[in-house]
């Protein structure tokens, strides 16, 4: 196997910070990680002096590379060292067309540099931000050897996945003076010869492919004095003050994307602190149930907002009063007056929205893959883009009256002032009458949508490990209800004072200049939360606990690594088997997890994949923290440095309290057995 790191810095570009180059520490990094092959790849710039330089001094393969801004995402141009100096050529090219923060090249251009990319390594942001836009991947699919990711977690992922592309990890490490710790990002693979194309070889076969040299994908490296952990469930072991927690927050400070559930962060301490947190955290993670659930309002609200009763009242009353008037002196009238377009109304333009959905639905329909099958057993393809053809064409047709009408109605306009300022007649107000019908109409359903979103009732009810989260809609009990729910501090007792009118509380809202418009639909309903435990019963504080840890786990999902510091700490060893332990191994097989415990439940039955023993030793008259790792069956556990320590004795002193106390214990257990 061979390790290879092909994404590293020594360019300080507009793309990065500021960072001066230290061929010392590149060399240091190539020998203490014990790589085989590197790649010079900087953000679209390729110094040809450095790199010739640097390739002089390695005993290592160095490839020329650049990383390229394609099209807002970034990919790994790597050539064969053979071809240097036309690569050179090529990648200035690149570099005088991406000058500033935010330029990118198209395809088509890279294309146009490049020639054939098949002669290149070429790997993209995959899994790894800023990853190229997913019709930019397709377009350069035939070309691509690899997808670079940024995580073992999706390493994992991807590598388990047929349908992705070979996952490789990389550095992408700025090799600078201040490079305090080495990179312990790099991807193994199955190859002899280094060349370019031996590795294009490799990336094409995920079986060639690893994260670490001897144990596959099932370990990979986590600190730079090469100690491992496993891709699935780790348990860390120790005494007190042996560095659980410095390890802890070494794993944590390696990775810009850990969940880290710290001892005692869950407990219940102060029970009204702890209850507002509890409840401002749950309403939190049902965010996105509350704009689900109220988008439909939302749209009505929207609506409504542009509705000015007071204005079309007014609106009405003068043109009554100047029809009555103008009624009255119709003796009065001149040739101005007499003139058809004097009282012209101006032409209605309405929206075109139910025939712009109509058009977005016929398209969805047509550019779905995941039900292709089932939709083409039903509906001609051609048919719906012939439907959808014709749809586009009512549109524009329509697109082009309303634009003829706005013109004339500009024209009348015009011509009307021009009138009203060479008559005395009196000329009657224009109103579109259908439109103040519609905005009380629309009013009217609108209380009574606000009505109806306001009577009591249950919305929704989910079951989490045996925990029920039931939500609730009903009406705002009070002013203070409003003000938690907004997030702001405004006052709004006035506002209140016209809650139980919808329309006149919607103005009230409005006048406030505290609140943001587009925030005001979750000020009409009230959406709150109850936890049921298993018998139906409103949670106790320690259920909540023990809820907020199932939710914190379950939460983990969006990250790339789970750090539990001792869970023993704030919860019983019934809930720790059945709940915890449950959900920790089900996240393990699609994550790395770590959990620092001295209890047996945890440590000893959750099914641990390695095991990690942090311990406090003297060396040469120092304190060091030290730590042992393994396969729980393994006799003997290993530090980095190659030191072992037994694993009988580790696993019974940190779980059991000891040889004699579980033997006692065990015996006193027996002594009551029934």
């Amino acid at each position: 196997m061979k390790k290879i790191d092909l994404h590293i810095h020594t360019v300080s570009t507009i793309d990065d910070r500021s960072f001066s180059f230290n061929l010392e520490n590149l060399k240091k990094y190539v020998s203490e990680a014990g790589l085989d092959a590197i790649a010079i790849t900087n953000h679209d710039v390729f110094d040809g002096i450095q790199f010739r330089a640097i390739d002089e001094t390695l005993e290592v393969v160095v490839f020329p590379g650049i990383e390229v801004n394609l099209d807002c995402g970034h990919v790994l141009i790597i050539s064969d060292v053979a071809d240097l100096e036309d690569f050179e050529d090529k990648a200035e090219l690149v570099a005088q067309r991406i000058i500033q923060i935010g330029d990118s090249i198209s395809v088509d251009e890279l294309e146009e540099i490049f020639g054939n990319l098949n002669d290149y390594l070429v790997i993209p942001h995959y899994d790894k931000k800023p990853s190229i836009k997913s019709e930019t991947l397709d377009r350069i699919a035939s070309h691509v050897s690899a997808g670079e990711v940024d995580s073992a977690k999706k390493f994992i992922r991807a590598i388990k996945d047929e349908k992705k592309l070979t996952p490789v990890l990389f550095s992408d490490v700025r090799i600078c003076d201040e490079l305090d710790r080495l990179p312990t990002r790099q991807t193994f693979i199955d190859c002899g010869e280094l060349t370019l194309n031996a590795i294009k070889a490799c990336l094409q076969d995920k079986g060639k492919v690893a994260l670490s040299e001897t144990d596959g994908n099932r370990l990979f490296q986590i600190f730079d004095d090469g100690q491992k952990l496993s891709t699935g469930l780790n348990v860390l072991l120790g005494e007190r003050s042996t560095g659980k927690t410095f390890t802890f927050n070494r794993i944590d400070e390696s990775n810009n994307n850990a969940k880290y559930i710290k001892q005692f962060s869950l407990v219940q301490q102060d029970d009204d602190a702890y209850e507002r947190e509890f409840n401002n955290e749950l309403q939190r993670n049902r965010s996105r149930f509350i704009e689900e659930y109220l988008s439909g309002f939302k749209v009505v609200l929207n609506d409504v907002m542009n509705v000015d009763l007071c204005a079309n009242e007014r609106a009405v009353e003068n043109y009554v009063s100047s029809l009555l008037k103008s009624a009255e002196e119709a003796d009065r009238r001149d040739a101005f007056s007499k003139t058809a377009l004097f009282d012209e109304s101006e032409f209605p333009i309405s929206e075109d929205g139910v025939l712009n959905d109509l058009i977005g639905s016929v398209r969805q329909i047509i550019e779905n893959i995941e039900y292709r099958e089932i939709i083409d057993r039903h509906i001609e393809i051609n048919s719906l883009k012939r439907l959808a053809c014709e749809l586009i064409e009512l549109l524009w047709t329509k697109t082009f009256e309303k634009k003829k009408k706005r013109f004339l109605n500009g024209l009348i306009r015009d011509i009307r002032e021009s009138l009203k300022m060479r008559t005395s007649a009196i000329q009657v107000d224009d109103v579109d009458l259908y439109r103040v019908s519609m905005d009380r109409r629309k009013v009217e359903r609108f209380s009574e949508i606000v009505k109806c979103l306001q009577r009591e009732a249950t919305i929704s009810e989910e079951s989490i490990q045996g925990f029920s989260v039931v939500a609730r809609k009903g009406a705002f009990a009070g002013a203070g209800g409003l003000k938690s729910a907004s997030g702001v501090k405004t006052a709004f007792r006035d506002s209140f004072k016209e809650y139980g009118r919808p329309y006149n509380y919607l103005q009230a809202l409005l006048a406030n200049e505290s609140l943001t418009p587009s925030e005001l639909y979750k000020l009409f309903a009230k959406i709150s939360y109850r936890i049921l435990n298993r018998d139906g019963f409103e949670v106790s504080g320690g259920e909540r606990s023990e809820f907020r840890l199932l939710q914190e786990i379950k939460d983990a999902q969006n990250h790339d690594i789970l750090l539990i510091d001792e869970p023993e700490s704030s919860f019983d060893n019934m809930f720790l088997k059945s709940d915890v332990n449950q959900i920790i191994r089900e996240i393990s097989e699609s994550m790395p997890v770590v959990v620092v415990t001295h209890n047996s439940t945890v440590g000893a039955s959750v099914g641990a994949d390695y095991l990690l023993y942090a311990s406090k030793e003297i060396e040469g008259g120092d304190v060091v923290y030290k730590l042992y790792s393994g396969h729980p069956t393994d006799r003997r556990l290993t530090s980095p440095d190659g030191k072992t320590i037994g694993n009988h004795e580790i696993m019974l002193n940190s779980l059991e309290a000891g040889d004699d106390t579980y033997n006692e214990r065990r015996q006193g257990y027996e002594a009551i057995k029934d």
